[in-house]
């Protein structure tokens, strides 16, 4: 029954998300904010919806290591799964801005999050920070819509217009809303009690369940996004969509959730030590995977599955107090990752040497 109560209340945070995006976009279109607008802030942050729902609502019921670890698992999830299982159907091209402008911030804020998860806890003020920092960015995002070519505004223009203004479109689109508030929450609540009746019967801690189980269901609005995006050839949407999750889910989820919570949002040990760390890291090691070729290849995503695996692996084993947990972690902090890292980084270099050559980087040009 625990089971199941999981799965309805991830079934409800879906629909609910996809009804709140729908009636919210819809009713910004008709209030005549420009298409640009309504998909880089309303779309954006209905995406992060479950994420947020199931964050406040763990928080506020005292189950904190959910919180964090649903963050912290989904940006593990969204990058090594995600992006991992995407790349391995089409290479997924990089566009430019993704790769001087939110690779960069997502590493940036990524260290945010351990440096303040470092006290122990995210504090109110520490959210308050987050949600100012995300305001900024926003910001900047509507700006620079505002800028784009006019291919990209007429495809804006084209999802998200809405050109009937009467009394009963109006209504219905404020019902989809309220619809998909109340799934939110209740979907959220049912999956955050399944989480911790399942962690209690199963003998893990809440940040387990947290970066597993709660994790994979809040990001499946993402996985669909994305996996839909690269099978209809949108391969640069694919990237961008999870990059943009990401640093949402760390601005927006753990800034308001630690707003909401009088107490913040509790840091465990091993999320300090191992979780935050694996998550920050995934971070920079994917800014010169896509710098130098503009691209996440094949090999690179079946790379990123075999490590999403391996971290899933190794929190079973060390949740069930497995003698060989210390020795996985080991192996693959001591020797995969250097190996992996000191790879990808000559081969970064050395695309870098040919790009540089051939002035095919932004700002180069071929010695006459």
């Amino acid at each position: 029954m625990t089971v199941v109560l999981l799965i309805i209340g991830g079934i409800l945070l879906v629909i609910g998300a996809e009804a709140l995006v729908r009636g919210a976009s819809r009713l910004a279109a008709s209030m005549g904010i420009p298409p640009i607008i309504v998909g880089l802030t309303v779309v954006a942050f209905g995406t992060s919806a479950p994420e947020l729902a199931v964050s406040v609502s763990s928080a506020l019921g005292g189950e904190s290591d959910i919180a964090m670890g649903n963050v912290v698992g989904s940006n593990i999830i969204n990058v090594l799964f995600i992006l991992g299982i995407t790349a391995v159907i089409t290479p997924l091209v990089v566009h430019e801005r993704i790769i001087f402008l939110e690779v960069p911030l997502m590493i940036v804020v990524s260290i945010v999050l351990f440096l303040f998860a470092l006290g122990g806890n995210v504090n109110r003020l520490e959210g308050i920070l987050l949600v100012v920092a995300l305001l900024g960015y926003l910001a900047f995002l509507v700006r620079q819509g505002r800028k784009e070519g006019s291919d990209v505004l007429a495809e804006y223009a084209t999802e998200f217009s809405e050109t009937d203004r009467t009394t009963k479109a109006v209504v219905r689109d404020v019902v989809f809303v309220l619809v998909g508030l109340a799934l939110l929450v209740g979907g959220s609540e049912l999956f955050v009690g399944g989480a911790v009746d399942i962690a209690e019967s199963l003998g893990v801690s809440e940040l387990v369940i947290g970066l597993t189980v709660v994790a994979l269901g809040t990001s499946l609005p993402e996985v669909a996004t994305s996996i839909l995006a690269s099978l209809k050839g949108e391969r640069d949407i694919a990237v961008g969509n999870i990059v943009g999750s990401n640093i949402f889910n760390i601005l927006s989820v753990l800034g308001i959730t630690a707003i909401v919570s009088s107490n913040g949002i509790a840091a465990a040990d091993a999320a300090i030590n191992f979780d935050i760390p694996v998550m920050t890291g995934i971070a920079i090691i994917l800014a010169p995977i896509i710098f130098t070729k503009r691209e996440v290849s094949r090999w690179e995503g079946v790379l990123f599955l075999g490590y999403y695996f391996a971290y899933t692996a190794y929190l079973l084993l060390d949740a069930n107090g497995h003698s060989q947990a210390g020795n996985f972690r080991g192996i693959v902090l001591g020797v995969v990752v250097p190996i992996t890292v000191i790879f990808v980084l000559v081969t970064a270099v050395r695309e870098f040497i040919v790009l540089r050559r051939t002035g095919s980087i932004r700002g180069t040009r071929t010695p006459a």
